[in-house]
């Protein structure tokens, strides 16, 4: 590595301090990304692999006329290395695009580990140097230390504000089922209404359909479950869209049935009917040896959790390779905190990315890495950094974590409500304006890149 060579140091090595790391390098800078595991691993983390995905496989829909669809373009067209390592790492999986862990994971930390001015240190990072040093150094720094960042750490981000402003909410992970267990006979290969990935016939998901009589006694037995404890000082609060499904099911009978188990879009060929109640299995690796449960995030016991889900007729015999489990996930109250550029208001050459941000998903903590690296390589150039415009998906996401919105803040996905609203035309459907707001999307974000 050149000794004068511009510099970003960046702490993280997941989806958002690996994106970061990427976007500095191909802007000619060396970068050095520091990461505590595996010296030492998190509460979620099983490895030491940069990029390691520990909650579900899937990055959500690739649908152009979707939130998550139109993210994606805009990264795949800033030259997004997580995209890059996704493509390579793909699994069936109808519209959405899911990944085989281990292969993503290599990819992403392969592409990095080529590149010569690349530099991995390994260990704990307990202190912040302060913008006077980050100046004489020339260098900006990108914490990307994720939800699961180590006390010691959040405790020195606060150190840059005179509050105290870090929140939290609980995340839940889906158990993961060896493909050989699944009984076929109770099963079937099915997107909903059609819609593959074009690559195969039968469709892409493993479907395991129940009867009214099946449905009424699983919902019987995740009600009477036991299940791991939390602190008892700790207000639980669950992400809306990540919520275990013992929560779903306090909420109502019926809950599931409208949510991870809906049925709609599919008919059991055994039967020539719509099921009662239906589970998707999602390819979880390319040898097609796992399956994940969709949306079936819990905070069970793992002997409840063998026990419950066996209850389900294509599970009964099923070999769980990893269950599900309950984190707390922390995030900043970044409105406050960051600068439109998402650099701390209080250290303008620190700047924060990813999860801890205040953002939910796999892409989405990637998009806000992307760009606090090349907000941090336009700071140590002199330049001043433009912004994606709030018309476009990614700029829309910066700006909910920099400006927030109505009420608390709280994490958030990629949604079409973050962007700028559009007036719904006279006999237009709600499908016609999304497609609208995309399109709308798609122009601003080409004449952005047009510079």
């Amino acid at each position: 590595m050149s000794t004068s060579q511009q510099k970003i140091r960046i702490v993280g090595g997941g989806l958002a301090g690996s994106e970061a790391a990427w976007q500095a390098l191909r802007s000619g800078f060396a970068v050095t990304l520091h990461e505590m595991r595996p010296e030492r691993l998190t509460p979620a983390h099983k490895t030491g692999n940069l990029a390691e995905l520990v909650c579900s496989n899937s990055l959500k829909s690739l649908s152009p006329d979707s939130a998550p669809g139109r993210l994606k373009a805009e990264m795949e067209a800033l030259d997004s290395l997580v995209l890059r390592a996704a493509a390579e790492a793909r699994v069936p999986a109808g519209q959405a695009l899911a990944v085989d862990r281990d292969v993503f994971s290599a990819a992403v930390t392969r592409a990095l580990a080529e590149h010569p001015a690349f530099e991995r240190v390994d260990g704990e990072v307990t202190e912040l140097p302060t913008t006077a040093e980050l100046e004489a150094r020339g260098e900006c720094l990108i914490v990307a230390t994720g939800p699961l960042t180590s006390p010691a750490l959040a405790a020195a981000l606060e150190g840059l504000t005179d509050h105290k402003r870090r929140l939290y909410f609980y995340d839940a992970i889906a158990p993961v089922i060896a493909a050989d267990s699944i009984d076929r006979e109770h099963a079937f290969l099915a997107s909903r209404y059609d819609k593959g990935n074009g690559e195969g016939e039968a469709g892409d998901y493993l479907n395991l359909p129940l009867t009214k009589d099946e449905y009424e006694a699983f919902i019987d037995a995740v009600q009477a479950a036991e299940y791991m404890p939390l602190h008892a000082f700790e207000d639980t609060r669950y992400f809306e869209a990540c919520l275990p499904i013992e929560v779903m099911v306090e909420r109502g009978r019926e809950t599931l049935r409208f949510g991870p188990m809906k049925p709609v879009g599919l008919t059991d060929p055994r039967t020539g009917h719509r099921p009662w109640a239906n589970l998707q299995l999602r390819l979880e690796n390319v040898e097609g040896t796992m399956y994940s449960m969709v949306g079936f995030q819990t905070k069970m016991k793992w002997p409840e959790q063998k026990r419950v889900f066996s209850l389900i007729p294509a599970l009964r015999e099923a070999e769980f390779l990893r269950y599900g489990s309950v984190h707390r996930n922390t995030y900043l109250k970044s409105p406050e905190l960051l600068a439109a550029d998402l650099s701390f208001k209080a250290s303008p050459r620190v700047f924060l990315a990813g999860q801890v941000t205040g953002v939910e998903g796999y892409t989405e903590s990637a998009a806000i890495g992307l760009l606090a690296a090349r907000a941090a390589v336009a700071k140590v150039r002199g330049e001043a950094f433009a912004m994606p415009p709030r018309d476009t998906m990614i700029g829309a996401l910066a700006h909910y974590v920099t400006h927030g919105g109505l009420g608390d803040f709280q994490p958030m996905n990629a949604n079409l409500g973050l962007l700028p609203p559009l007036d719904r035309q006279r006999g237009e459907s709600k499908a016609d304006k999304k497609a609208r707001q995309c399109s709308r999307a798609r122009e601003v974000f080409a004449t952005y890149l047009q510079g």
